[in-house]
């Protein structure tokens, strides 16, 4: 009787879960949820900056301007959540690293404290900037902040996200 010498492999010295970290929700190689995430940092900014205008001008146009910028930064973070979220949720080597989870939440923070800056603006955009709209978008753009640095993180230090060894395309 002849015994079969095969190696084990330690799948956590292998650390096999955490390979496949490439985005799964593409359009030609380029995920989603990184395109998507620009719109609702631009525009959570664009709040943060009407919000200013309307206080050293008392133009109302400024105010309309941050409901609108808020309303689109809330619909548009919805979108990158729900990408963002679907990723998370189907590629086991984004799932399987903490720091993914870290971004999870404080995007969802996120999206909570644009929904309720948004809500407050809906039929008096001018009386809901001061004090409470320009707090809530200063903590927005404070939050935008470390949630878009925590992303970063994933990108370029976990590589999540990216295509192993770089672009297949010439």
């Amino acid at each position: 009787m002849k015994e079969h010498s095969t190696p084990l492999n330690d799948p956590i010295e292998e650390r096999r879960a955490l390979h496949s970290t490439e985005s799964r929700i593409a359009i030609a190689g380029h995920p989603l949820h990184a395109m998507l995430v620009a719109f609702p940092i631009a525009l959570t900014f664009c709040v943060l900056g009407a919000d200013m205008f309307y206080w050293w001008t008392g133009d109302e146009f400024w105010a309309r301007a941050a409901g609108w910028a808020a309303f689109g930064a809330l619909a548009m973070g919805v979108l990158a959540g729900i990408t963002g979220t679907v990723e998370l949720l189907i590629v086991r080597g984004i799932r399987n690293r903490s720091p993914s989870w870290t971004h999870f939440i404080l995007a969802v923070m996120l999206l909570s404290l644009m929904g309720a800056n948004w809500a407050l603006r809906v039929g008096d955009p001018a009386g809901a900037i001061l004090p409470l709209g320009l707090a809530l978008s200063f903590v927005a753009a404070g939050m935008t902040a470390m949630t878009g640095w925590h992303g970063g993180k994933l990108v370029f230090d976990y590589q999540i996200g990216t295509t192993p060894g770089g672009s297949s395309r010439s």
